[in-house]
């Protein structure tokens, strides 16, 4: 069965007076998200990347400086995994290490079309 392609949002609250982690935190944090990209590295076909939080948004009419200040969470990051359908994909998304953090959410979307 030909693998399909899920694109993962990562949404997140908009950062507050949160302390960030220590210099520690940081260094168990990476060896866990290591330890889950080798487990599925098959299935992760693009990592993807951290977004900037600022963007814009384009409309037929006019061009807006965004995300907006009302939204209650924001697009963080993405990646890409591959996978035979929703369940597999939601498998590894399921154990990223992300998924466990305060506030944080991961949308899982298929990829019209995208079939490897």
């Amino acid at each position: 069965m030909p693998k399909r392609k899920y694109l993962v949002l990562f949404r997140n609250q908009p950062a507050g007076s949160q302390p960030g982690p220590s210099p520690e935190q940081m260094q168990q944090m990476f060896a866990t998200y290591n330890g889950w990209k080798e487990k599925f590295k098959e299935d992760i076909f693009d990592m993807g990347d951290k977004l900037k939080s600022e963007g814009r948004v384009v409309t037929a009419s006019r061009v807006a400086d965004g995300p907006f200040v009302e939204t209650k969470e924001v697009v963080g990051g993405y990646m890409i995994v591959s996978a035979e359908d929703y369940d597999s994909a939601v498998e590894v998304v399921r154990e990223c290490p992300a998924v466990h953090a305060p506030g944080v959410s991961l949308e899982i979307r298929e990829m019209i079309g995208a079939k490897m």
